[in-house]
């Protein structure tokens, strides 16, 4: 198991094989899917066949961007993943940031703080010159969209995203955020 990163109270490893009852049990909470399935449980058998081997390969190709689990420094325990990784056909120097954090971590600093160090370490990697990190959500989202504000990102744009699922508060629409390099680099 490497770790990518420590901030002052987590940890971000990679995924392992074994991690797959952790992914069933953040993803069977109706309150963290309401904004991603409308609460409805991912299947296990997706979170195994699908999910989890895909959060593994991002680890063989490279350290730089990927899946991590995000743990409690202090105690190990779960409370989430992050995710800086290219958008499916988007260009490697503009990768996404993503989250999804147990409820009982919800409202404590965890998901800004996660984010936070992510941001500095896709602006300061070697592989690749970051030139922009973008993060998106529905309008509705207000928690999540709290937590880019806080992290340095900025409203980009709004637009629709064709959701697989109907979720309540969809007809709001969605919204961009992002920091570019320059951005970052006036913050240091």
């Amino acid at each position: 198991m490497k770790i990518l990163l420590r901030s002052p109270r987590l940890i971000l490893r990679e995924f392992t094989g074994e991690d797959a009852g952790l992914l069933e049990e953040l993803d069977s909470d109706p309150r963290v899917m309401r904004f991603i399935t409308n609460s409805i449980p991912t299947p296990v058998r997706e979170l195994i066949e699908d999910y989890l081997p895909a959060y593994l390969n991002y680890h063989r190709a490279g350290a730089d961007f990927g899946f991590w689990v995000a743990q409690l420094r202090e105690t190990g325990e779960f409370i989430g993943w992050f995710h800086l990784r290219p958008e499916p056909g988007g260009p490697i120097d503009e990768p996404e940031l993503g989250y999804r954090i147990r409820h009982k971590f919800w409202s404590q600093g965890f998901a800004t703080e996660g984010a936070r160090a992510l941001i500095n370490h896709g602006f300061t990697v070697d592989s690749v010159a970051v030139t922009r990190i973008i993060a998106s959500t529905m309008v509705v989202n207000t928690a999540s969209r709290r937590v880019l504000e806080k992290s340095g990102m900025t409203l980009i744009r709004h637009f629709t995203a064709d959701w697989p699922v109907r979720i309540d508060g969809d007809e709001a629409g969605d919204v961009e955020y992002a920091i570019t390099r320059h951005q970052w680099l006036a913050t240091r």
